[in-house]
């Protein structure tokens, strides 16, 4: 109980106070400029950690991944370009609902939900660190193959509609994740012997030209339409735009796409990029309207925000617990902690207990923070709306090339943004869903790596993959998900058919 105190009150200074202030808001503004990310918040403030007090230095990379998580929130809801990967998903409903001259209340229930999933991660930190990080160390490459196989049935449901262009778009997104030296063995894979291609393409500059850059293409195409020129009039209703009611009918939502940024950050290695695809895909499942998600539907905007900041805490506690960093974001963080000495870990509790529970402290402080900067700059945002087209995609395709070449310090990046945003642009044009891309471009590496490692490990068999019960389970949830989708379109092409008969006119 003394080391609860001592680390509550370390916090509650000066200085931690306003690292966690100052961390919050720059990580805001970096997840919200497109290119500019947590991890690259983290990247480039983490020289100012040396020589500072252990508290004030962690505080202040917890503002950070805090703000920089919710920050992407921004730009996906306002101009369909999500500031970070965790965001991505929002922009399914969040633009729409802007488009409906909803942005105010897509804003508000955006930064209440994102303060809500961060208070659950928070909760799992600070009370199920131990035994939930026990149970992930037990996840080996079986599991993480059945996982990740389980995430990529879900491009059946970001087809939009049309399955056969959301196969083609995901075919095409593992073959791009197949660049580069294969896992395991090193082998040269679609290199054509360049050598830039060694290294497989970077996620960012393949996310910017994707989502920012054909915008900005499609803009510059449809020259004579132009972004709103004044703030559109908006109000909110109740708490952040969320009255009793609503907040009892989005109750179930929140709840289970919170449980799966949870569960996806407590495993390393997946990120909220995943995360928030897997919320967005169980809320419009869980729907009696699906068809309503994608046009501006609240719970798609939700499920997305929650899950992704419920993972900020999940993903923590691999590291502290177990001194595994959970992705690119927490690796950092660990460096962190070594620059002062401290080694995380199950020690970590017994010989510096006051500095685990200050950096608790500091996590659900970076929340509130959050929720009070972003809700009182929510009329600042809209703004963003107000600014000439020409300024602003000028400025968005400025901030992609330097988000794209800082990545890391090459032009090639840059070759990449532009290729993508091309792609991106013929995409829209022959409407090809993004979603399934990413997602196979994400998850195909991942597969592959942890297949590839597990089969060296039975010499071949994959018989041992269904002795394993959640390897199994898994896997089957993959073929049952596959099953019931392919009932679901044969069902309604039967439907549609049926109403044809009835009415010719259709």
């Amino acid at each position: 109980m003394s080391s609860i105190v001592s680390g509550v009150a370390d916090v509650f200074q000066l200085l931690p106070l306003m690292a966690i202030f100052g961390g919050v808001v720059v990580g805001i503004i970096f997840g919200s400029i497109p290119g500019l990310t947590a991890t690259m918040a983290i990247a480039l403030c983490l020289p100012l950690t040396f020589g500072v007090d252990p508290v004030i230095s962690l505080s202040l990379l917890v503002g950070l991944f805090v703000g920089g998580i919710s920050g992407g929130l921004i730009t996906a809801i306002l101009i369909n370009i999500p500031g970070t990967p965790s965001s991505i998903a929002t922009t399914f409903d969040g633009y729409p609902m802007t488009l409906k001259g909803e942005g105010g209340r897509a804003l508000g229930l955006a930064v209440f939900y994102s303060f809500l999933g961060t208070v659950v991660g928070w909760l799992v930190l600070f009370f199920f660190t131990p035994p939930l990080a026990r149970m992930a160390l037990q996840f080996g490459t079986y599991e993480y193959f059945a996982i990740s196989v389980f995430a990529l049935t879900l491009v059946a449901g970001l087809s939009g509609g049309n399955m056969v262009k959301g196969l083609a778009s995901a075919t095409l997104g593992l073959l791009v994740g197949m660049v580069g030296l294969a896992p395991i063995d090193a082998y040269r894979r679609f290199t054509f012997g360049w050598n830039a291609l060694d290294g497989g393409l970077g996620l960012l500059p393949v996310l910017l030209g994707l989502f920012a850059l054909s915008e900005v293409m499609k803009h510059a195409a449809e020259a004579r339409t132009a972004l709103p020129s004044s703030v559109p009039p908006f109000r909110l209703k109740g708490f952040f735009g969320v009255t009793w009611p609503d907040f009892r009918a989005y109750l179930p939502t929140f709840l289970r796409s919170s449980a799966i940024g949870v569960g996806v950050g407590l495993l390393p290695g997946i990120g909220s990029g995943t995360s928030n695809f897997l919320a967005y895909m169980a809320a419009r499942s869980a729907s009696k309207t699906p068809e309503d998600f994608g046009k501006g539907e609240p719970r798609g905007l939700i499920a997305s925000e929650s899950a992704n900041n419920a993972g900020i805490g999940a993903a923590m506690v691999p590291l502290i617990a177990l001194g595994i960093p959970g992705d690119a974001t927490t690796a950092l963080m660990l460096g962190g902690f070594l620059i002062h000495g401290i080694q995380p870990g199950p020690m970590l509790f017994t010989s510096n207990a006051p500095l685990v529970y200050s950096i608790f402290t500091a996590l659900i402080l970076s929340a509130f923070v959050m929720l009070l900067v972003e809700y009182f700059g929510i009329r600042l945002f809209v703004r963003i709306l107000a600014v000439p087209k020409h300024y602003l995609l000028a400025s968005v395709t400025v901030m992609c090339v330097l988000g794209a070449f800082a990545a890391n310090n090459r032009m090639f990046d840059v070759y990449t943004l532009i290729a993508f945003g091309a792609l991106g642009y013929a995409m829209l044009r022959f409407d090809f869903p993004f979603a399934p891309l990413v997602l196979g471009f994400i998850l195909g590496p991942m597969i592959e790596k942890n297949l590839r490692s597990a089969l060296m490990s039975t010499r071949g068999e994959f018989l041992p993959f269904l002795e394993r019960p959640v390897t199994a389970v898994f896997l089957g949830l993959a073929l049952l998900y596959l099953l019931w989708t392919v009932a679901s379109a044969l069902l309604k092409r039967r439907r549609r058919a049926d109403s044809a008969a009835v009415d010719p006119a259709r």
